[in-house]
């Protein structure tokens, strides 16, 4: 584990390699599990804000579902989650040639939106637990992910690397910075 400021990283996000395969898992995390992805409190307010840029690339059971719930929904230990179409995918979840894409961040690409996606998405694998006074940073194992493993060992990609955009969004540059330096001083590389 690395200590950095508040946070706990798991030495996975230096020892797993990954790189997103989606033409192998065609998006599922957007599509798998029990419950929507996480979302912080602010971003429920930009998700509100910015709704109606962002409707015209959602799909028509998407706006539905936000029209009836809200955009966001709990999850069973009453975090805030995105809301999911019928049990199934996101509300923010759009297709192309049967892979899960994500709306939001359509409308950000365009630049309809200054909101890219919730963190917690551009951040998987990796899930952030909050407790009182750190933060927990660790890798999700989920078999959709295998072929994102496969891919990230063949190209010899580590986790945090790939997921270096993410990272430096949700704790900033000169956190990552700090990250990389103490891997690279544990790897003696």
């Amino acid at each position: 584990m690395i200590i950095i400021d508040n946070t706990s990283v798991s030495d996975d996000l230096y020892l797993v390699r990954f790189c997103c395969n989606l033409e192998r898992c065609q998006g599922a995390c957007c599509v798998a599990g029990d419950a929507g992805a996480p979302l912080d409190e602010d971003e429920i307010s930009i998700l509100e804000d910015d709704l109606e840029q962002i409707k015209p690339y959602m799909t028509e059971r998407g706006i539905e579902t936000v029209k009836e719930m809200g955009v966001f929904d709990y999850d069973i230990h009453r975090r805030f989650v995105t809301p999911l179409v019928n049990d199934g995918e996101c509300a923010f979840a759009i297709f192309d040639n049967g892979i899960a894409f994500c709306a939001i961040e359509k409308a950000y690409f365009e630049g309809k939106t200054k909101f890219r996606k919730p963190v917690s998405c551009h951040l998987y694998p990796v899930r952030i637990t909050k407790y009182e006074t750190f933060d927990a940073v660790n890798y999700e194992k989920w078999n959709i992910c295998k072929p994102a493993l496969k891919l990230g060992n063949k190209d010899g990609i580590p986790l945090y690397k790939f997921l270096k955009e993410a990272l430096v969004r949700k704790y900033g540059q000169d956190w990552y910075q700090e990250l990389d330096n103490e891997i690279v001083l544990r790897l003696g590389s």
